[in-house]
């Protein structure tokens, strides 16, 4: 993955309904290459797919609780439960498991207080968990699915080495 490579993610991060024209123009490329570079990035699995970013507050999902889960058990078993029991749940739209004290941490999007209530009602029914506990975000200060991409760039300095000169 070179420079050009990285524009090219930068821009289809930021919005991904750009057209093949205005991405090459802004990458200083003819459309041809620059499509074939896309093509690749897809074809490599680091263009995984391209979605619609939704504004929850319009969707009347304006609560967002994080949920730390430390698991009564610690096999193959309880784990394979407990995961088939989450994922089916769709107001939790992530979920980590973490090292440390708590075993998972899981993002859920709801209207409010009664719609968390329900999910817990729910996630308690999945798998025998050992404690479970919620924190509910007051405001979101930041927000993007966009990926650093100083990193990835091969053969370059970091942006922050560049400025550095």
């Amino acid at each position: 993955m070179d420079r050009i490579d990285a524009q090219i993610l930068r821009l289809l991060q930021e919005d991904a309904s750009l057209g093949l024209n205005d991405i090459a123009s802004a990458v200083n490329l003819s459309p041809t290459p620059c499509w074939r570079r896309i093509q690749k990035l897809r074809e490599e699995g680091v263009i995984r797919k391209q979605v619609v970013l939704c504004d929850p507050a319009k969707l009347n999902l304006g609560l967002t609780a994080f949920v730390t889960i430390r698991a009564a058990q610690h096999n193959d078993a309880w784990t394979e439960r407990f995961l088939s029991g989450v994922t089916t749940i769709p107001e939790i739209v992530e979920i980590y498991r973490m090292t440390g004290d708590v075993d998972y941490l899981l993002k859920v999007v709801v209207p409010d207080i009664a719609g968390y209530d329900s999910v817990y009602k729910r996630l308690i029914k999945v798998a025998e968990l050992l404690d479970v506990s919620a924190s509910f975000a007051m405001e979101v200060v930041r927000r993007t699915t966009a990926l650093p991409l100083d990193h990835v760039v091969t053969g370059s300095k970091s942006r922050s080495a560049a400025h550095d000169d």
